[in-house]
């Protein structure tokens, strides 16, 4: 054995003597350089596609060239300057500094004169406010009162105010019951807590499902498979938690694609994702594929129910078509809702639930050598308003069961006789079929953000939609009594754009136009980022 292994290295070094040592020292360092090279090229193929990753290596050169980056940032500047160029007016007169003598009971009419510059949003929004009638009588009054009478609140203090911890106990219980927890598929021990909005429940289930696989299975390289009609804030999960994020296209049917989200499944992925309905287009995924999908491969599965938590549930009581989405669903792990939308509470009500408490468990944060004494928090936020909880507790106990159902059945016969309406309109096509109350339309005969731009004009405030380029109204109780003007408005928005085709002076039809065009989406990413530095 010896003898073997001499002649090995005798034979090694007659072949390497032939060699500089600088060669043999170099030679491996550079071979190490170009495998890391070409694995960093492999896995932006895999990530971004070959054509993706080709045309932003193509932009990252064109960038380097002298004088090219100078001009790409002028560019953008000119850009951002016109895009906030309405913002920087209205900013004009806004106070940068304390009054010298306190305003006193006189602030209440400087409130209501800022309010009343607002612009009318009564019945023209998409979306937004989800209450129907005047903002001073009925369902408003009483969660103004309900919020007014609490607002010096704050559940942290659970020992204190022992109302407002009893109520959001009350509020998930009853959000939980209207989402599967009385059924046994569900298991019987449905948990969660309210949080500030969908973003936040949303946030909070990410990084729930990322601590929790790490215990039950040891990741820690998480990633998670989105549909492309996600909502962006598992964007925002992903780079907040230090996630690895896949956005999958959806199907031909706008929904999302089972089979190609499965083929991104590895040792790594934590969390698939499902929408009920998705933002953009109104339509519930497949809900019970991803979870026989999360079910055999060991993973969660959490289900974006902020739009339809307060709309599936009584839609399916009064009949309409809705396929399963909730608890019942076996792999479902965690599911988020907004109060704050058709649960009709106060803005900054959301609801997030798990499927047990051995989930919800890495929710929290609990700290145990801070000088200040023992701290454990169950939501990103520490204080929290209590008067928000006491609102949607009080718009759920004043509406009860009969209430969601009356406003589910007005809202869906409004939202059927849009569809209708627009299905009528030769110049326009339907995204999908929606199963609920948002309706997404595009066309192929006019510009669609040109009629958006018009109907901005006529006081509607929708929703500007890319891939494929559309827009959308989210109907709500503000919209029972003006479905008629809208597509009255929008028949005679698409015939003035027919007739004059072309951006309206103000309009965003261009950006968003140039936006869809440009292939570097860094760009656009830059853009955006600059907008919104300039306008908070």
């Amino acid at each position: 054995m010896e003898d073997h292994v001499l002649r090995l290295r005798t034979a090694a070094n007659d072949a390497l003597s032939r060699y500089e040592p600088i060669v043999l020292v170099v030679a491996p360092i550079l071979t190490l350089l170009l495998a890391r090279a070409f694995h960093a090229i492999l896995c932006a193929i895999l990530e971004k596609g070959i054509k993706a990753s080709v045309l932003g290596f193509l932009f990252t050169f064109v960038k380097s060239i002298p004088g090219v980056s100078w001009y790409i940032e002028f560019e953008k500047k000119k850009v951002v300057d016109k895009m906030n160029s309405g913002n920087k007016s209205k900013r004009e007169g806004w106070r940068t500094e304390l009054p010298n003598i306190g305003l006193g009971r006189t602030t209440a009419q400087e409130l209501e004169d800022a309010r009343s510059k607002d612009v009318a949003w009564q019945g023209k929004c998409s979306g937004t406010v989800y209450i129907g009638g005047s903002e001073s009588e009925n369902h408003f009054a009483l969660i103004n009162e309900a919020h007014a009478m609490f607002s010096h609140t704050n559940p942290l203090h659970q020992d204190v105010f022992q109302s407002v911890a009893r109520f959001e106990a009350e509020v998930v219980a009853m959000t939980a019951a209207l989402l599967g927890s009385t059924e046994k598929a569900s298991g019987g021990q449905i948990c969660g807590n309210m949080t500030s909005g969908g973003t936040e429940s949303i946030l909070l289930a990410v990084k729930t499902s990322r601590d929790y696989m790490k215990t039950k299975k040891g990741i820690t390289k998480p990633e998670m498979i989105i549909p492309g009609s996600a909502h962006s804030a598992y964007d925002k999960a992903a780079q907040y938690f230090n996630i690895k994020l896949w956005r999958v296209p959806v199907n031909k049917d706008y929904v999302a694609d089972v089979k190609r989200i499965g083929r991104y499944i590895n040792k790594n992925t934590i969390l698939i994702v499902g929408s009920a309905p998705g933002f953009p287009h109104g339509i519930v995924d497949p809900i019970e594929e991803l979870g026989k999908l999360a079910s055999s491969n060991g993973i969660c599965l959490h289900v974006d129910l902020c739009l339809g938590g307060f709309v599936l549930p009584f839609a399916r009581k009064l009949g309409y078509p809705i396929p399963p989405f909730d608890f019942s669903v076996k792999g479902v792990t965690s599911i988020s809702t907004d109060v704050h939308k058709y649960g009709l509470g106060p803005k900054g009500t959301s609801v997030v639930l798990y499927r047990n408490h051995e989930i919800r468990k890495h929710q929290f944060v609990a700290v145990t050598e801070w000088s200040g004494g023992l701290y454990v928090s169950p939501t990103m936020a520490g204080s929290r308003p209590g008067g928000l909880i006491a609102g949607a507790w009080a718009a759920m106990m004043s509406l009860g069961l009969s209430g969601y159902l009356e406003n589910t059945r007005q809202i869906m016969e409004v939202s059927k006789k849009i569809q209708k309406g627009i299905e009528e309109i030769l110049e326009l096509f339907i995204i999908g079929q929606p199963h609920m109350t948002v309706v997404a339309f595009g066309s192929n005969d006019v510009n669609i953000f040109e009629v958006n731009d018009l109907m901005s004009s006529k006081g509607w405030h929708l929703n500007a939609l890319q891939r494929p380029n559309s827009i959308h109204i989210c109907v709500t109780l503000q919209h029972l009594h003006v479905h008629e003007d809208f597509l009255r408005d929008l028949k005679d928005s698409i015939q003035t754009a027919k007739e004059n085709p072309g951006p309206i002076d103000g309009g965003l039809a261009p950006l968003y136009g140039a936006a869809g065009k440009m292939p570097d989406r860094g760009i656009v990413q830059d853009l955006l980022v600059e907008f919104m530095d300039n306008s908070c």
